[in-house]
């Protein structure tokens, strides 16, 4: 079973509000959004780490009613960093038959469902530890992390977060090449966000897309 884990527990400083309630073009919540997209890949388990922001995202999936109920956990110490929100994330996702995580940001909203599959997909063939979206150059989200290296992501040192056991699996590390924009594009600032919004929703998991 390959479970999903999107991080939103950040503060936010540079945007200036909280990125999971943010609307994407087809004025969807960021969060809600990455969960139909997930769904729409036949991912079903699906686990959101928040923070202060808890409440008005609880609020926000009522609203929407994607298919499929996500469970919402807490990191109770965001400014620890981004791993820790992780290791909260992989508490919640823990099952007997767990096999993988894709794990995503919440301000990458516009990946397609089609990329989700595809990362899967090159999971299921290779095996590898790690597996990521390519757009190009440049590697984008959600990054699969097989349970082999559940414990090494645990033990990795906060400062350099889930990146350090990316690089010491750098060999074995899958780059899926799509053609999906929404893949790497993240919303960190204003700017970024007027910019999104001025986009024509492209992504599989906006409004009138549903599986």
């Amino acid at each position: 079973m390959v479970a999903a884990i999107i991080l939103a527990a950040g503060e936010s400083t540079r945007m200036g509000t909280p990125k999971a309630l943010l609307t994407d073009p087809d004025g969807r919540p960021f969060v809600a959004r990455l969960v139909r997209t997930f769904a729409a890949a036949g991912v079903r388990d699906v686990v959101i780490v928040t923070a202060s922001e808890h409440a008005a995202i609880v609020k926000a999936l009522a609203a929407d009613d994607p298919p499929v109920r996500p469970s919402l956990v807490i990191n109770p110490e965001p400014s620890r960093g981004q791993l820790s929100s992780l290791w909260v994330g992989l508490d919640g996702a823990a099952r007997p038959d767990l096999e993988a995580v894709l794990v995503t940001l919440v301000d990458v909203p516009m990946v397609k469902a089609s990329t989700v599959r595809q990362v899967i997909e090159a999971w299921r063939r290779s095996r590898a530890p790690i597996v990521r979206p390519a757009v190009g150059a440049r590697h984008g989200h959600p990054v699969l992390f097989d349970r082999a290296v559940f414990e090494e992501l645990r033990h990795a040192p906060l400062t350099e977060g889930a990146k350090a056991v990316v690089h010491a699996h750098a060999p074995r590390v899958v780059d899926v090449a799509v053609d999906d924009r929404g893949a790497v594009v993240d919303v960190d600032t204003p700017e970024d966000y007027r910019k999104l919004v001025g986009d024509r929703g492209e992504g599989e998991g906006g409004r009138g897309t549903d599986p």
